[in-house]
């Protein structure tokens, strides 16, 4: 059976290569031969991550697929017999970063040291598109007296980044700690403080990192300052402590991800859920199949993803150098990957 599905994808990979004319995206049924280094996978694990969101998907041909995927023994035969990689494309260029889950000191309550708040969103931020700016909520004292702070921590600079990443844990003097996820934002376009750098000439865009980004800020205080407030965006939180400590954060469906097998998508795209294969390039390349379970503000087209490296300042290092070339597949339910493509060729 499996000899036939791959016979029958073989014979239609020359006509699948279509454009769609209103949001100039293409669609091209693939074999699983034409995967850079499909055989070699860990299959498994890719399928177990699958199966921790799988469930959520109610669309019915995703369903009868997760049904299936609960009872399935040899991982790689589920891949092949039940989905097609199907290569969507748009305008832009393969782009794969890094992401991680930060890791910041901090305090239940304010103190000298422990004195910048993660904050709740407030009731007026989710009715009024686009709210206040990053400087004024900051500065106005808008956000003063409100019970709005989940907890304190001890660096601007780094709760900045936790802003960036969406989701991160506070740790405690004691060793304990608390998770906070996403929880809203103001609604102003996310900025970049990097591209500013070199728009202004102070680093070639090569130079630019987190940690170069960082550095730059704590020897500038004031101008530093003024540098974060170029990004008007701003990010609330709520805690989610609920989720295990040996457990990744919680992704866009709302379900912990898992450190190299998880990836953050443009579900414009990509459905969340489905299974991907990426081919990323760059000093370390990586060809692995991952599970699309998180979204993010700059993650933006058919080819654009964000990896899921970790927990901490060595998975922040990590994550941080990562700009890489590359393309993803995604993987589809069959009847979905040939009702993608034109009537001419179905």
């Amino acid at each position: 059976m499996k000899q036939f599905f791959l016979a029958v994808c073989t014979a239609v990979i020359a006509m699948t290569q279509a454009a769609d004319a209103e949001n100039e995206t293409s669609y091209a049924i693939l074999g699983f031969e034409d995967l850079n280094g499909w055989a070699e996978d860990d299959h498994a694990a890719a399928l177990k991550v699958f199966r921790n969101t799988c469930g959520d998907l109610n669309d019915p041909d995703w369903v009868s697929l997760c049904n299936v995927a609960a009872e399935a023994g040899d991982a790689q035969q589920f891949f092949e017999l039940f989905f097609r990689p199907v290569l969507i494309t748009d305008k832009s260029d393969g782009l794969f970063t890094g992401y991680f889950e930060p890791e910041l000191d901090g305090a239940p309550y304010k103190s000298e040291r422990y004195k910048y708040p993660i904050y709740k969103m407030p009731a007026e931020a989710r009715k009024q598109r686009p709210w206040l700016t990053r400087r004024d909520i900051l500065t106005s004292g808008v956000m003063d007296n409100r019970g709005l702070e989940i907890t304190w921590v001890d660096d601007p600079v780094e709760l900045f980044f936790l802003q960036v990443q969406g989701s991160g844990r506070v740790k405690y003097s004691d060793g304990s700690f608390i998770r906070v996820g996403y929880g809203g934002a103001n609604g102003h376009p996310y900025r970049s403080i990097g591209q500013e750098l070199v728009r202004r000439g102070t680093y070639s865009a090569h130079q630019v990192s987190a940690q170069v980004i960082k550095n730059w800020v704590r020897r500038n205080p004031v101008e530093g300052q003024e540098l974060l407030f170029h990004n008007q965006s701003y990010v609330f939180f709520r805690e989610v402590s609920e989720v295990p400590a040996d457990r990744g954060p919680l992704g866009a469906m709302n379900r912990s991800i898992t450190t190299m097998r998880s990836i953050a998508v443009d579900p414009a795209f990509t459905p969340l859920g489905a299974p991907v294969w990426i081919e990323k390039g760059g000093r370390n390349p990586l060809n692995r199949l991952m599970i699309a379970q998180d979204t993010g503000s700059a993650i933006k087209g058919a080819q654009r993803a964000d990896v899921f490296i970790g927990t901490g300042d060595e998975a922040g290092q990590i994550a941080g150098r990562i700009k890489d070339p590359g393309r993803l597949v995604v993987l589809m339910p069959i009847q979905r990957a040939y009702a993608l493509l034109p009537e001419a060729v179905q």
